[in-house]
């Protein structure tokens, strides 16, 4: 446990900015004490976003941020670059679904501020499809945004989880296919930030199952956004007399998915410990009872409904990378499951949050696999035979299945140079067919070229590093470049296209993707080696990717940025206080740089299976050996850093910037800046509005190339 003892006294708020400077953050120590080990906090009275004091020098900071990003060399040049990419009249679909005949999908079409959703009757005539649902339209601010929908299994009704300010904070609610019209009762507090939220309708379309977090006075305050359990709506009905399903013997932190199978009516919940990767699994039958047919610790990672009244189950027991099994609802004994498709030499995707990545059809099996970044399907029969699978594009990702009919199934694919779109998979002629789902985008990359290298980490371990770069560049050290990675959460990097990247490339900037473990490209193994205990390995391979660069003469350290958001910005605190001579610049994005304090904040709980707590000794002593925060060093002459925040951010408390930023202004010794930029109008990034997207876009850009030495070159680079 931890003991904490206020040692300095406050002395009012935080000192006005000096001349040309940041404000000062005052130093109001307490020591925090962790299995006898002492730990100074000097700037704990940041972490209270509610507070006067710190909401003034929040603000005060903000505007001494944005006054030097306004005025950087050719900001205007690249505001209005960023604005014709990103705020381009093109458009692009995502995540479709089909109902009785009917695609659904999410269009984005600039210069609307948020996403909306349209129906439509094919996918090879976006000519038929009509706004459904449009954010833009409920709220003119641009604030509301969608989580996601569900259509009913009919078509004819779609329940959506709307949120405000990219808080993720949904209530859900339920509109009329043929007039677009609200009808039926809104459903609060059915999504949240990291566990998420979902519903499932019933088959015959009279109301749906759905996650339900705490309302007013069921839970103490600090609870609201934890102990998510399933209900029954039925529609025309008041809320408060919804039928409780299950969940109240569920842990704190269970994060719940949830599948109806349209013919018996069977209802599986999927229960994920936190962010463990650990699940557990529960059938309704059509009778109302539920069943437990696995439990956290399994190694069941995934379950679908599959024909004949049976269950695919993907299964990592004794097979870190994956294997299929088939079992018999009848018996539903996982222990006598039969294995279809065994584990391979690639890893089996998995998705929590998202479509499946374990399609079962009529008569096949629709198989995503991760090859250490890019990703692939495979197809197999029902008894495990390989059959013929959709032609995709190389070095790519897949993602996206979506059943039509029969065996039939539409799939996203994109790669770094190649933008996303949705693909047609006839399975019965084996024909694969673009549709007109596709992203539209004013720039091309003819003029790029990918390259997939391998760097060498401090135990040997082999890092992929895929290297986006102008077919022009030469290997001479002159080159600047920007890295990103991640590493964590057992989330893979695949192959991405980015309209946006063509504003690097256009000054020559080459763009580098490093796979690090902690993530999912090479399986649970590869995960494993990264978290917890073993989360200085990511930083470890990140330092080799840096080298791998400045070896091979893409690059040199004065010419090279690192970028990273989120576990991601966990990365990049890592590399400030690790290894800081290797780069000139970052970017770091809603990141977490307090290790000891994270579990705390409201969204905590849920990252302890991936960082550990500092309840356990041995979790504590990694946590502080590597916690950004804690490993600053005064007088280290840190590189320009520019990090930025959401206020509304409901994964990672901004606090974490905050805190980072004020320990790192008073500690450096250089001249280079550090700045704190928190947008009011985002959170972690989902919601975030077209207009607030162009201005941090802006100010990244803006920063990057002062810091970098790049004279801007507005050509559009077609």
């Amino acid at each position: 446990m931890t003991f904490v003892t206020l040692i300095g006294a406050s002395l009012g708020i935080a000192a006005a900015a000096t001349a040309g400077g940041p404000p000062a953050a005052e130093k109001k120590p307490v020591i925090d004490t962790y299995h006898g080990a002492k730990v100074i906090d000097d700037y704990r009275w940041l972490e209270d976003g509610d507070d006067a004091a710190v909401r003034e020098w929040s603000d005060t900071q903000n505007a001494h941020a944005r006054d030097i990003l306004d005025k950087l060399p050719n900001v205007d040049a690249i505001r209005a670059r960023v604005t014709e990419i990103l705020g381009a009249k093109k458009v692009s679909y995502g995540k479709p679904s089909y109902r009785n005949g009917r695609i659904f999908a999410i269009k984005r079409q600039p210069p609307k501020q948020q996403p909306f959703l349209i129906v439509m009757t094919s996918a090879d005539d976006t000519g038929t499809a009509r706004v459904l649902v449009d954010p833009n339209t409920i709220d003119t601010s641009g604030g509301t945004s969608i989580d996601w929908y569900i259509p009913s299994p009919d078509g004819n009704l779609v329940a959506v989880s709307l949120s405000k300010g990219g808080s993720e904070s949904g209530d859900v609610y339920v509109y009329e296919t043929a007039s677009g019209r609200l009808v039926h009762e809104v459903i609060p507090r059915v999504n949240g930030g990291t566990a998420g939220g979902d519903v499932a309708w019933a088959p015959n379309g009279s109301g749906f199952y759905y996650t339900r977090y705490p309302r007013t006075d069921e839970r103490p305050e600090e609870d609201m956004a934890f102990y998510q359990q399933v209900y029954f709506h039925k529609l025309g009905t008041p809320t408060e007399k919804d039928r409780y399903e299950i969940g109240k013997e569920l842990p704190r932190i269970a994060e719940i998915q949830l599948d109806v199978d349209n013919q018996s009516g069977r209802v599986l919940a999927t229960v994920q410990y936190g962010d463990s990767g650990e699940f557990a699994h529960y059938l309704r039958t059509p009778n109302g009872k539920w069943r437990q047919f696995s439990r956290f610790g399994d190694k069941i990672v995934q379950a679908a409904f599959a024909p004949n009244d049976s269950m695919i189950l993907v299964s990592r027991r004794n097979a870190p990378r994956g294997e299929i099994l088939r079992v018999h609802i009848a018996a539903l004994d996982v222990t006598k499951a039969e294995t279809i498709v065994p584990q391979g030499q690639d890893t089996i995707v998995t998705e929590f949050h998202g479509a499946p990545t374990v399609l079962p059809t009529d008569s096949r099996l629709y198989v995503e696999y991760q090859l250490g970044g890019p990703s692939e399907i495979r197809v197999f029969s029902y008894d495990g035979s390989p059959l013929a699978a959709p032609r995709q594009l190389p070095v790519s990702a897949v993602y996206g299945l979506t059943h039509i009919t029969g065996d039939d199934v539409l799939f996203g694919n994109t790669s770094f140079i190649a933008p996303a779109a949705r693909y047609f998979f006839d399975a019965k002629t084996g024909k694969t067919k673009r549709t007109a789902l596709v992203s539209e985008t004013i720039v091309n990359f003819d003029d790029v070229r990918v390259t997939r290298e391998f760097a060498t980490s401090k135990d040997g371990t082999k890092i992929p590093v895929n290297i986006i770069m102008p077919k022009t560049a030469k290997l001479d050290g002159s080159n600047r470049c920007l890295v990103t990675g991640y590493g964590g959460y057992n989330v893979s990097l695949d192959p991405y296209f980015s309209s946006s990247r063509r504003i690097l490339l256009d000054q020559g900037v080459i763009y580098a993707v490093a796979n690090l473990r902690g993530g999912g490209e090479y399986g649970e193994q590869w995960h494993r080696q990264g978290n917890l205990t073993n989360k200085q390995n990511v930083f470890d391979d990140f330092k080799a990717v840096l080298q791998h660069m400045i070896e091979r003469g893409y690059t040199s350290p004065d010419k090279l940025a690192i970028m990273g958001g989120s576990n991601g910005g966990l990365l990049m605190g890592a590399a400030l206080t690790q290894y800081p001579e290797l780069f000139h610049t970052v970017l770091s994005f809603v990141g977490v740089y307090d290790m000891l304090r994270v579990e705390l904040s409201a969204n905590g709980a849920f990252n302890i299976p991936e960082y550990g707590t500092v309840t356990n000794p041995e979790h504590f002593k990694a946590l502080h050996a590597y916690s950004p925060y804690h490993n600053v060093k005064d007088g280290v002459k840190f590189p320009a850093t520019l990090f930025m925040t959401g206020a509304n951010d409901p994964r990672v408390d901004p606090m974490q910037s905050r805190k980072m930023t004020a320990r790192m202004q008073a500690a450096t010794a250089s001249n280079e800046p550090i700045l704190l930029r928190t947008s009011s109008d985002s959170g972690h990034g989902g919601g975030t509005p077209l207009a607030e997207q162009i201005a941090e876009s802006t100010s990244m850009y803006a920063f990057l190339f002062a810091q970098l030495g790049v004279e801007f070159r507005s050509g559009s680079g077609k």
